[in-house]
């Protein structure tokens, strides 16, 4: 059975449009242990929030892993994740930061409890509450 996640980006560092713009990404960089664990349990066709950090504060597209399991090719010593993901479609409206942490039945999600993690697991309620959020 598929999961879900969440991946944090900078937009102006890689943005929702440069993964579409590329068709397929490499996300690659994180140095968070428990981030690299996560990337390492992620499998193909997984779901993945695109989350931009810093400007904007806000979940805007979903994409799928489409290649799991590899090592991060910024990494020489070959001790970090990394996964390939593909752009499946962009939400009709982002879901902020603020919006998700007002939403009680979000209270438990990673993104609140864990603001740093760069790569946080999303059960499946708080999947479809966020989608459920970005159609209001």
């Amino acid at each position: 059975m598929a999961r879900f996640w969440l991946m944090k980006s900078e937009p102006d560092a890689y943005s929702w449009d440069d993964l579409v713009k590329q068709g397929e990404g490499t996300w690659d960089g994180v140095r968070n242990h428990r981030a690299k664990n996560n990337l390492a349990a992620m499998e193909e066709g997984d779901q993945v929030f695109f989350y931009h950090s810093n400007v904007g504060l806000e979940i805007v597209g979903i994409a799928e892993v489409t290649v799991a399991g590899i090592a991060d090719p910024t990494d020489p010593t070959g001790k970090w994740a990394a996964v390939k993901v593909k752009p499946v479609r962009k939400l009709k409206r982002p879901v902020t930061l603020k919006q998700v942490k007002a939403e009680p039945a979000l209270a438990e999600m990673e993104l609140v409890k864990l603001m740093r993690l760069s790569v946080s697991e999303v059960r499946p309620a708080e999947w479809e509450k966020i989608l459920q959020m970005s159609e209001e």
